[in-house]
Protein backbone atom coordinates (compact mmCIF):
# COMPACT_ATOMS: atom_id res chain seq x y z
CA UNK A 1 0.00 0.00 0.00
CA UNK A 2 1.08 3.38 -0.46
CA UNK A 3 1.83 5.43 2.56
CA UNK A 4 -0.13 8.55 1.42
CA UNK A 5 -0.01 11.88 3.73
CA UNK A 6 -2.09 15.34 3.31
CA UNK A 7 -0.60 18.62 4.91
CA UNK A 8 -3.19 21.31 4.96
CA UNK A 9 -5.90 19.00 5.55
CA UNK A 10 -8.85 20.93 6.70
CA UNK A 11 -9.37 22.47 3.27
CA UNK A 12 -12.37 22.52 -0.08
CA UNK A 13 -9.22 20.02 -1.90
CA UNK A 14 -7.67 18.14 0.80
CA UNK A 15 -11.53 17.29 1.79
CA UNK A 16 -12.16 15.81 -1.54
CA UNK A 17 -8.80 14.36 -1.68
CA UNK A 18 -9.21 12.32 1.69
CA UNK A 19 -12.89 11.63 -0.29
CA UNK A 20 -10.97 9.68 -2.76
CA UNK A 21 -7.96 8.11 -1.29
CA UNK A 22 -10.12 6.40 1.57
CA UNK A 23 -11.48 4.10 -0.77
CA UNK A 24 -8.68 3.66 -3.55
CA UNK A 25 -7.67 0.63 -3.31
CA UNK A 26 -3.70 0.97 -3.17
CA UNK A 27 -3.85 3.65 -0.44
CA UNK A 28 -3.65 4.41 2.68
CA UNK A 29 -3.76 7.76 4.68
CA UNK A 30 -0.88 7.60 6.77
CA UNK A 31 -1.07 11.31 8.09
CA UNK A 32 -3.68 14.10 7.65
CA UNK A 33 -1.91 17.12 9.02
CA UNK A 34 -3.56 20.39 10.14
CA UNK A 35 -2.36 22.95 12.76
CA UNK A 36 -5.94 24.52 12.90
CA UNK A 37 -7.83 21.25 13.71
CA UNK A 38 -5.57 18.60 15.44
CA UNK A 39 -7.09 16.14 17.40
CA UNK A 40 -10.14 16.02 15.79
CA UNK A 41 -11.56 13.71 13.87
CA UNK A 42 -11.20 14.34 10.31
CA UNK A 43 -15.26 13.69 9.70
CA UNK A 44 -15.83 16.28 12.47
CA UNK A 45 -14.70 19.11 9.82
CA UNK A 46 -15.00 17.00 6.29
CA UNK A 47 -18.61 16.11 7.75
CA UNK A 48 -19.42 14.04 4.23
CA UNK A 49 -16.80 11.78 5.29
CA UNK A 50 -19.17 10.62 8.76
CA UNK A 51 -18.93 6.65 8.65
CA UNK A 52 -16.28 6.81 5.63
CA UNK A 53 -13.13 7.10 7.80
CA UNK A 54 -12.15 7.28 11.97
CA UNK A 55 -8.43 8.94 11.15
CA UNK A 56 -7.86 12.22 13.07
CA UNK A 57 -6.01 15.43 12.00
CA UNK A 58 -2.37 15.56 13.62
CA UNK A 59 0.01 18.42 14.40
CA UNK A 60 2.98 17.61 13.42
CA UNK A 61 4.54 16.02 9.92
CA UNK A 62 5.92 12.16 10.42
CA UNK A 63 8.17 10.66 8.27
CA UNK A 64 6.06 7.52 7.40
CA UNK A 65 5.65 8.73 4.13
CA UNK A 66 5.86 7.53 0.57
CA UNK A 67 3.60 10.37 -1.17
CA UNK A 68 2.92 13.57 0.72
CA UNK A 69 0.08 16.33 -0.73
CA UNK A 70 0.65 19.56 0.31
CA UNK A 71 -3.07 21.41 0.13
CA UNK A 72 -2.18 24.50 2.11
CA UNK A 73 -2.70 28.10 0.47
CA UNK A 74 -0.24 30.09 -2.31
CA UNK A 75 3.25 30.44 -0.87
CA UNK A 76 3.34 27.66 1.86
CA UNK A 77 4.39 24.75 0.11
CA UNK A 78 7.82 26.78 -0.05
CA UNK A 79 7.82 27.05 3.40
CA UNK A 80 6.53 23.79 4.60
CA UNK A 81 9.24 22.14 2.52
CA UNK A 82 12.02 24.69 3.66
CA UNK A 83 10.63 23.87 7.62
CA UNK A 84 10.69 19.74 6.71
CA UNK A 85 13.23 19.15 4.10
CA UNK A 86 13.18 15.13 4.31
CA UNK A 87 9.60 16.09 2.39
CA UNK A 88 11.68 16.28 -1.04
CA UNK A 89 13.13 12.74 -0.58
CA UNK A 90 9.37 11.88 -0.87
CA UNK A 91 7.40 12.17 -3.73
CA UNK A 92 5.39 15.13 -3.33
CA UNK A 93 2.44 16.61 -5.55
CA UNK A 94 1.49 20.36 -4.85
CA UNK A 95 -1.72 21.86 -4.99
CA UNK A 96 -0.66 25.26 -4.50
CA UNK A 97 0.92 27.55 -7.49
CA UNK A 98 4.41 27.83 -5.63
CA UNK A 99 6.09 25.46 -8.15
CA UNK A 100 4.06 25.55 -11.41
CA UNK A 101 6.65 28.05 -13.06
CA UNK A 102 9.67 26.97 -13.98
CA UNK A 103 12.52 27.83 -11.50
CA UNK A 104 15.34 26.42 -9.14
CA UNK A 105 13.30 23.68 -8.66
CA UNK A 106 12.90 20.33 -9.84
CA UNK A 107 8.48 19.78 -10.07
CA UNK A 108 7.18 18.78 -13.19
CA UNK A 109 4.24 20.43 -14.62
CA UNK A 110 1.56 18.00 -13.79
CA UNK A 111 -1.21 18.34 -17.10
CA UNK A 112 -1.38 14.80 -17.54
CA UNK A 113 -3.05 14.87 -21.30
CA UNK A 114 0.38 17.43 -22.07
CA UNK A 115 3.54 15.39 -20.03
CA UNK A 116 2.09 12.30 -18.72
CA UNK A 117 5.49 9.91 -20.29
CA UNK A 118 7.40 13.36 -18.15
CA UNK A 119 4.78 12.35 -14.97
CA UNK A 120 5.71 8.54 -14.47
CA UNK A 121 9.16 9.72 -13.86
CA UNK A 122 8.65 12.48 -11.82
CA UNK A 123 9.44 12.58 -7.85
CA UNK A 124 8.13 15.56 -7.57
CA UNK A 125 4.21 17.28 -9.17
CA UNK A 126 3.08 20.63 -9.36
CA UNK A 127 -0.83 20.54 -9.43
CA UNK A 128 -1.90 22.85 -12.14
CA UNK A 129 -4.40 25.58 -11.50
CA UNK A 130 -7.92 25.05 -11.81
CA UNK A 131 -8.68 27.40 -14.55
CA UNK A 132 -5.48 26.52 -16.30
CA UNK A 133 -6.17 23.46 -16.53
CA UNK A 134 -9.94 23.84 -18.50
CA UNK A 135 -8.56 26.52 -20.99
CA UNK A 136 -5.37 24.32 -21.53
CA UNK A 137 -7.18 21.26 -22.48
CA UNK A 138 -9.88 23.44 -24.49
CA UNK A 139 -6.69 25.42 -26.36
CA UNK A 140 -3.75 23.28 -26.35
CA UNK A 141 -4.42 20.71 -29.60
CA UNK A 142 -5.59 23.79 -31.67
CA UNK A 143 -2.37 25.74 -30.50
CA UNK A 144 -0.19 22.45 -30.98
CA UNK A 145 -1.98 21.84 -34.61
CA UNK A 146 -1.44 25.96 -35.51
CA UNK A 147 -5.12 26.41 -36.11
CA UNK A 148 -5.00 30.10 -34.22
CA UNK A 149 -5.12 32.76 -36.42
CA UNK A 150 -6.11 35.45 -34.02
CA UNK A 151 -5.42 36.51 -30.31
CA UNK A 152 -7.56 33.99 -28.32
CA UNK A 153 -10.63 35.53 -26.26
CA UNK A 154 -11.47 33.71 -23.01
CA UNK A 155 -14.13 34.10 -20.94
CA UNK A 156 -14.34 31.51 -17.87
CA UNK A 157 -16.59 30.99 -14.72
CA UNK A 158 -16.02 29.18 -11.26
CA UNK A 159 -18.18 28.74 -8.35
CA UNK A 160 -17.38 29.94 -4.85
CA UNK A 161 -15.46 26.80 -3.72
CA UNK A 162 -12.51 28.24 -6.20
CA UNK A 163 -11.75 30.52 -3.83
CA UNK A 164 -10.99 28.26 -0.73
CA UNK A 165 -12.24 27.20 2.68
CA UNK A 166 -10.95 31.44 3.86
CA UNK A 167 -14.09 33.81 4.69
CA UNK A 168 -13.96 36.41 2.31
CA UNK A 169 -16.52 39.17 1.33
CA UNK A 170 -16.91 37.70 -1.97
CA UNK A 171 -17.61 34.10 -0.77
CA UNK A 172 -20.19 34.96 1.41
CA UNK A 173 -24.16 33.40 0.66
CA UNK A 174 -25.32 36.54 0.40
CA UNK A 175 -23.10 38.35 -1.93
CA UNK A 176 -22.69 35.35 -4.12
CA UNK A 177 -26.74 34.35 -4.23
CA UNK A 178 -28.41 35.62 -7.41
CA UNK A 179 -24.76 37.42 -8.30
CA UNK A 180 -22.19 37.63 -10.65
CA UNK A 181 -18.63 39.57 -10.85
CA UNK A 182 -15.68 39.61 -13.33
CA UNK A 183 -12.27 39.74 -11.55
CA UNK A 184 -8.74 39.79 -12.29
CA UNK A 185 -9.57 40.99 -16.08
CA UNK A 186 -6.51 39.74 -18.51
CA UNK A 187 -4.23 39.49 -15.27
CA UNK A 188 -5.58 36.29 -13.75
CA UNK A 189 -2.07 34.56 -12.14
CA UNK A 190 -2.75 31.27 -13.85
CA UNK A 191 -2.05 32.80 -17.79
CA UNK A 192 1.37 32.85 -16.57
CA UNK A 193 1.68 28.94 -16.16
CA UNK A 194 -0.83 28.87 -19.46
CA UNK A 195 1.88 30.62 -21.16
CA UNK A 196 5.13 28.74 -20.36
CA UNK A 197 2.83 25.63 -21.37
CA UNK A 198 2.28 27.46 -24.83
CA UNK A 199 6.06 28.45 -25.01
CA UNK A 200 7.15 24.51 -24.70
CA UNK A 201 4.61 22.99 -27.38
CA UNK A 202 4.68 26.26 -29.94
CA UNK A 203 7.76 28.21 -29.87
CA UNK A 204 6.43 30.43 -32.36
CA UNK A 205 3.00 31.21 -30.98
CA UNK A 206 2.97 34.89 -30.34
CA UNK A 207 -1.01 35.66 -29.89
CA UNK A 208 -1.89 37.02 -27.21
CA UNK A 209 -3.97 35.50 -24.79
CA UNK A 210 -7.13 37.76 -23.44
CA UNK A 211 -9.20 35.86 -19.87
CA UNK A 212 -11.84 37.27 -18.26
CA UNK A 213 -12.76 35.46 -15.24
CA UNK A 214 -16.11 35.30 -13.27
CA UNK A 215 -17.22 34.61 -10.10
CA UNK A 216 -20.76 32.54 -10.21
CA UNK A 217 -23.75 32.03 -8.33
CA UNK A 218 -22.74 28.49 -7.72
CA UNK A 219 -20.31 26.15 -5.17
CA UNK A 220 -18.28 24.08 -7.72
CA UNK A 221 -17.24 23.57 -11.23
CA UNK A 222 -15.75 25.81 -14.26
CA UNK A 223 -17.08 26.57 -17.42
CA UNK A 224 -14.42 28.04 -19.87
CA UNK A 225 -15.38 29.54 -23.42
CA UNK A 226 -12.21 30.15 -25.88
CA UNK A 227 -12.64 31.73 -29.86
CA UNK A 228 -10.47 33.10 -32.28
CA UNK A 229 -10.23 33.07 -35.89
CA UNK A 230 -9.00 30.24 -37.85
CA UNK A 231 -8.85 28.81 -41.25
CA UNK A 232 -10.02 25.28 -40.89
CA UNK A 233 -13.02 23.41 -41.24
CA UNK A 234 -15.13 21.96 -38.39
CA UNK A 235 -14.47 18.66 -39.04
CA UNK A 236 -11.02 18.96 -39.35
CA UNK A 237 -11.10 20.88 -35.92
CA UNK A 238 -12.66 18.02 -34.25
CA UNK A 239 -10.54 15.81 -36.01
CA UNK A 240 -7.75 17.72 -34.16
CA UNK A 241 -9.28 16.96 -30.97
CA UNK A 242 -10.03 13.69 -31.26
CA UNK A 243 -6.80 12.53 -31.75
CA UNK A 244 -5.55 14.41 -29.20
CA UNK A 245 -7.29 13.07 -26.72
CA UNK A 246 -8.26 9.74 -28.17
CA UNK A 247 -6.17 7.56 -25.56
CA UNK A 248 -7.01 10.07 -22.36
CA UNK A 249 -9.01 8.41 -20.13
CA UNK A 250 -10.32 11.56 -18.48
CA UNK A 251 -10.59 14.15 -21.37
CA UNK A 252 -13.35 13.68 -23.88
CA UNK A 253 -14.27 15.45 -26.92
CA UNK A 254 -18.41 15.68 -27.00
CA UNK A 255 -20.31 16.95 -29.97
CA UNK A 256 -23.30 19.22 -28.38
CA UNK A 257 -22.68 21.68 -26.09
CA UNK A 258 -21.72 20.68 -22.10
CA UNK A 259 -22.71 21.79 -18.89
CA UNK A 260 -21.27 21.17 -15.70
CA UNK A 261 -23.77 18.60 -13.84
CA UNK A 262 -22.04 16.61 -16.48
CA UNK A 263 -19.24 16.80 -14.71
CA UNK A 264 -19.50 17.49 -11.36
CA UNK A 265 -17.88 15.07 -8.70
CA UNK A 266 -15.79 13.18 -11.22
CA UNK A 267 -12.41 13.57 -12.48
CA UNK A 268 -13.57 14.72 -15.92
CA UNK A 269 -13.26 17.29 -18.87
CA UNK A 270 -15.59 17.93 -21.49
CA UNK A 271 -13.83 19.57 -24.53
CA UNK A 272 -16.67 20.60 -27.19
CA UNK A 273 -15.16 22.38 -30.01
CA UNK A 274 -16.88 24.16 -33.41
CA UNK A 275 -16.49 26.17 -35.93
CA UNK A 276 -19.11 29.38 -36.36
CA UNK A 277 -18.21 31.72 -39.64
CA UNK A 278 -14.24 31.22 -39.47
CA UNK A 279 -14.10 31.44 -35.62
CA UNK A 280 -13.18 28.20 -33.26
CA UNK A 281 -15.18 28.00 -30.43
CA UNK A 282 -14.76 25.76 -27.79
CA UNK A 283 -15.89 25.26 -24.61
CA UNK A 284 -14.21 22.95 -21.85
CA UNK A 285 -15.86 21.94 -18.39
CA UNK A 286 -14.72 20.73 -15.07
CA UNK A 287 -15.21 19.83 -11.47
CA UNK A 288 -12.76 22.85 -10.25
CA UNK A 289 -11.87 20.64 -6.99
CA UNK A 290 -11.68 17.34 -9.01
CA UNK A 291 -10.48 17.54 -12.29
CA UNK A 292 -8.97 21.28 -11.18
CA UNK A 293 -7.32 19.98 -7.80
CA UNK A 294 -7.60 16.74 -5.85
CA UNK A 295 -9.00 14.44 -8.72
CA UNK A 296 -5.95 15.52 -11.23
CA UNK A 297 -2.90 15.36 -8.36
CA UNK A 298 -4.49 11.70 -8.12
CA UNK A 299 -4.43 10.98 -11.54
CA UNK A 300 -0.69 12.18 -11.16
CA UNK A 301 0.14 9.65 -8.38
CA UNK A 302 -1.34 6.82 -10.05
CA UNK A 303 1.35 8.06 -12.76
CA UNK A 304 4.47 8.08 -10.33
CA UNK A 305 3.36 4.71 -9.08
CA UNK A 306 3.06 2.82 -12.25
CA UNK A 307 -0.75 2.20 -11.73
CA UNK A 308 -3.75 2.73 -13.87
CA UNK A 309 -4.35 6.30 -14.59
CA UNK A 310 -7.81 5.99 -13.47
CA UNK A 311 -7.86 3.90 -10.81
CA UNK A 312 -9.43 5.27 -7.64
CA UNK A 313 -10.83 8.11 -10.38
CA UNK A 314 -13.84 6.07 -11.75
CA UNK A 315 -16.56 8.85 -10.15
CA UNK A 316 -19.61 9.55 -11.81
CA UNK A 317 -21.03 12.93 -12.37
CA UNK A 318 -24.23 13.87 -11.03
CA UNK A 319 -26.39 14.93 -13.66
CA UNK A 320 -29.81 15.80 -11.82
Amino acid sequence: MIKAGIIGAAGYTAGELIRILIHHPEVEITLAQSGSQSGKLLSEVHQDLIGETGLSFSEEINKNLDVVFLCKGHGESVRIIKENPFLLNKKVIDLSQDFRLKGTHDFTYGLPELNRDRLRVAKHIANPGCFATSIQLGLLPAIQAGLVDSEISISGITGSTGAGQSLSSTSHFSWRSNNASVYKPLRHQHLNEIGETIASIATSFDQKLLFVPYRGAFTRGIITTSHFHTSCTEQELIEVYQKSYGDHPFTHVVPKNPDLKQVIGSNKCLVYPQVIDGRVIIVSVIDNLLKGASGQAVQNMNLQFGLEETTGLKLKSIAF
